[in-house]
């Protein structure tokens, strides 16, 4: 353990759960301070170590969310939409960076983050990896510099256990697609083709998600064209890179002013 950052891992029984509270417990920097899952689960009242079939960490899994945080200085959360918006108005209530890899999240999620970044520092990004955040803001400068002539088309690739789509990953692409081009995405975005669909669309960025295995995250911009292609890549091989982000975005956010953050501003991009 070390004196740095009281962070709490929420869903800590997930894949990225239990990566964060490996990475937390051996980073030097922070204190994992905390593991949070829902009441019930069966690794409440457990070491999150032996929990996990590792070595003992001294510290147990909680379904008490309040009381983790009370003692908390970032809580970093890859859970779910409606257990998120729950946790943004506890976390801004403890005064606790929130930090959040959730994906998947409605207008009523949303809202309630915002409500909470009044209050708290709310740092959220689709993808907390670096290179996925140079590959956002190269895709932001090509599109800029190509006009519609060149078709955008972006493909995603997850394991079988992913239940949303397109990735978060691909929505920020495809924003900074559309922000490098002056448009709204949501006016130009295309998630589904199937049957007689007609000709493409001038200037639709056009999503496409592949799920099977245990394929951890790979994303495509391609700018298609006549004569030539432009296909930008990232390729996640190991979660760490996630987590690792995350971390760091734990670490930045302290003493920050409240409001809603992004990788962009951990990253000085």
């Amino acid at each position: 353990m070390t004196d740095g950052p009281r962070i709490v891992i929420a869903g800590a029984s997930g894949r990225m759960g239990r990566m964060l509270a490996r990475l937390a417990a051996e980073s030097g920097r922070v204190t994992l301070a905390g593991c949070l899952e829902r009441p019930g689960h069966d690794w409440i009242g457990r070491d999150i170590g032996t929990a996990m079939g590792e070595a003992a960490l001294g510290v147990a899994v909680s379904a008490d969310a309040d009381a983790s945080l009370r003692a908390a200085d970032a809580l970093i959360d890859f859970t779910t939409p409606d257990a998120t918006a729950d946790l943004a108005a506890r976390a801004a209530s403890a005064g606790a960076v929130h930090v959040i890899g959730t994906t998947g999240m409605a207008e009523r999620h949303l809202a309630a983050l915002r409500a909470a970044a009044a209050h708290n520092v709310v740092v959220r990004a689709g993808n907390m990896s670096l290179g996925v955040n140079l590959l956002v803001e190269i895709t932001r400068q090509v599109a800029a510099a190509l006009d519609a002539d060149y078709d955008i088309e972006i493909t995603e690739a997850h394991h079988r256990h992913k239940v949303d789509a397109p990735s978060g990953t691909a929505l920020m692409l495809g924003a900074a697609a559309a922000e490098g081009r002056g448009v709204a995405l949501e006016a130009v975005s295309d998630r589904g083709r199937d049957g007689i669909t007609g000709a493409r669309e001038r200037g639709a960025i056009g999503f496409a998600a592949l799920r099977g295995g245990d394929i951890v995250g790979e994303h495509d911009v391609m700018f298609a064209g006549e004569g030539e292609r432009i296909i930008l890549r990232h390729v996640a091989s190991d979660r760490a890179v996630f987590a690792r982000g995350a971390l760091r975005a734990a670490l930045w956010g302290q003493g920050r002013a409240p409001g809603e953050y992004g990788m962009r501003d951990v990253l000085g991009l």
